[in-house]
């Protein structure tokens, strides 16, 4: 097995010793109380019963078959979540047959930062997170349910539904896919149109026709930002059906699919006699395999911010040296929007996460001795199909399109699609493989700003017609919630396409589907906590570069102040004020931006 997976397996574990440790003791104190409905009142059960009919109330009562608490994140605002809207009944019906029932034991909110990019509500979104966390907490504490099945997909959602189910890890957790929606326009044609408005060529209306054609129905977005992320990067952890993340909605294998989950999970709980708890396939190695499969993928930035806090929540200690050494040794296996033109469904047609597993295990970058939520890594290489209406899973095989998955023995980029920067204002993360290398290095002056909306003015009053770095500052978790600053990519690429060199600097975020512009994000120390990023000024020279790791300020910054806004100034209107605890109380980027566990400012 490769050498740099076992050396951070190992790390990982090694300097976890102590969460790991504490975070086992609470899991096997909530094991040891039993079967959470024998240790109830009868009113306590009659409660939970009380609305319910048929098996489901008889099953409450009389304890016989195992109850499965489903927590959803169903709304009909979030294409991607729209389908669940029948999960449920469609659960409940398949565990009945195999003499089980099941609850929506709670809804969890579900964002979606496509209707929120470049407005308010974005500096709501990262906390939206932690708060789906405690929502998954407080819905499963009901203690009625032998197990879970989690409904959620997108950007904050899922990881939120994991860190709050990592809590309740001495029951079986699932998560249950819907998949994504049909292919609509190019993704080179989106961006086009957009940096056209962008530059003042086309109307509003032109450009959201074509918006509403790119987004056109139910399921996830079809390009490879965070909700697709989520679900490649859990689908290589063991927490779902293998080849079920992305199935289309409302097709006979997706329903086949989520039927089969639901009696696999029922079968796993303490009352069927094989027990498998989350805590079995919450491992070092589980989440190693997952960080393996994003970074092959060119997956989102925004989970060198996820699955630290995911680590944390099952009490390991995940660092970005962590993904920095694994990226050096991953090589680059698909190629997707952004990275390039093709969308999920051409990844999934070329044989999807299964496909791509077979060919990490291949190359020695998987760790094979892991168990998933209803079977074993060799289960993960196997993709299903429906034989005469019967759901049956096969060898995966090779990729059916060398363009979008590597044939075997090949590859796009010799390392993985993120990478750490470092240097003497911090560090920072860069999804590299959404850069073409001639972009990889840029030298040139900071154009500062204390906000996104500063830079378009700037832009529209033409006064960024120069190579330059654009600095983005109090952006980052403390400041304003680490909002996405994907309204500044059109900018950007109009910049970059007029022939000057840019590049952007911020303590912020980008969507997952940013690309094309060299990046530094998420850079820690943040502004608004004393990092170096707020003594900057016009004209002070960035050096960038990608290639060697490296971000750095040229020009000496001794003796300066940092000059800091009111930062809660503007958090005050559209709900925001009332997330001022979480800005108070939330963690450094590096440390997975959390406000669920006390941070350490010398970590």
């Amino acid at each position: 097995m490769n050498n740099a997976v076992l050396e951070v397996t190992r790390a990982i574990e090694e300097r976890s010793k102590a969460t790991r440790k504490a975070y086992f003791e609470m899991i096997e104190k909530q094991a040891s109380e039993g079967r959470n409905r024998d240790v109830l009142n009868c009113s306590n059960i009659a409660h939970a019963a009380a609305a319910m009919k048929g098996f489901i109330k008889e099953n409450l009562i009389t304890g016989q078959g195992p109850n499965i608490g489903i927590v959803t994140a169903y709304n009909d605002m979030v294409s991607a979540h729209c389908p669940y809207k029948d999960y449920p009944d469609e659960i409940k019906a398949s565990l009945e047959k195999a003499g089980a029932s099941a609850q929506v034991a709670g809804g969890v909110p579900a964002m979606c930062d496509g209707v929120t990019q470049g407005h308010p509500g974005m500096d709501m979104s990262l906390f939206s997170r932690d708060l789906i966390a405690q929502g998954v907490a407080v819905a499963l504490s009901h203690n009625v349910f032998d197990g879970a099945l989690l409904l959620g997909i997108c950007d904050k959602i899922a990881p939120g539904m994991l860190m709050g189910a990592a809590s309740f890890a001495h029951l079986p957790i699932a998560f249950v896919p819907s998949g994504p929606m049909g292919t609509g326009i190019s993704n080179k044609e989106k961006t086009e149109v957009r940096q056209q408005y962008a530059a003042g060529k086309i109307s509003k209306v032109e450009l959201q026709r074509m918006e509403c054609r790119a987004y056109h129905e139910a399921g996830t977005c079809t390009f490879y930002g965070t909700a697709n992320t989520n679900q490649l990067v859990f689908e290589a952890m063991g927490l779902m059906l293998p080849g079920s993340a992305f199935v289309r909605p409302g097709t006979e294998l997706r329903h086949a699919l989520t039927d089969e989950i639901s009696r696999k999970i029922a079968g796993e709980t303490a009352v069927s006699g094989h027990a498998r708890p989350l805590c079995e396939v919450l491992t070092a190695k589980n989440l190693v395999n997952g960080l393996v499969a994003l970074l092959a993928s060119g997956g989102s930035t925004n989970h060198t911010l996820h699955m630290v806090a995911i680590a944390r929540s099952c009490g390991y200690i995940l660092t970005w040296d962590d993904l920095s050494k694994l990226s050096d040794a991953v090589p680059l296996l698909v190629q997707v929007y952004p990275n390039a033109p093709y969308d999920i469904n051409a990844f999934e047609a070329a044989g999807g996460v299964p496909v791509l597993m077979k060919a990490l295990d291949e190359r020695g970058l998987l760790h094979r001795d892991v168990k998933t939520v209803c079977g074993s890594f060799e289960d993960q290489l196997k993709t299903p199909s429906l034989e005469g209406g019967r759901l049956v899973f096969k060898d995966a095989g090779c990729s059916l399109d060398t363009k979008v998955i590597a044939a075997s023995g090949t590859q796009f980029r010799e390392h993985g699609g993120l990478k750490v920067l470092k240097g003497n204002l911090g560090q920072c993360v860069i999804k590299i493989s959404a850069v073409a290398p001639e972009h990889h290095h840029v030298k040139a002056p900071a154009r500062v700003f204390n906000s996104q909306y500063d830079v378009h003015t700037a832009y529209h009053e033409g006064k960024l017609n120069q190579d330059c770095v654009i600095v983005v500052r109090y952006a980052g978790p403390a400041a304003a919630g680490m909002p996405e600053l994907h309204k500044l990519m059109p900018v950007l690429g109009n910049l970059q396409k007029a022939g000057y060199h840019v590049a952007l600097l911020t303590d912020g975020r980008l969507s997952g589907a940013s690309g094309g512009i060299p990046s530094a994000l998420h850079l820690s120390p943040e502004a608004a906590r004393g990092g170096a990023l707020a003594l900057l000024r016009d004209g002070d020279m960035i050096d960038f570069d990608a290639d060697a790791g490296t971000v750095n300020c040229l020009t000496s910054l001794e003796g300066r102040k940092a000059e800091v806004p009111d930062l809660e100034k503007d958090e005050q209107t559209f709900g925001r004020w009332l997330f001022k605890s979480c800005r108070d109380n939330v963690g450094p980027a590096d440390q997975g931006a959390t406000f669920l566990f006390k941070w350490d400012p010398k970590a």
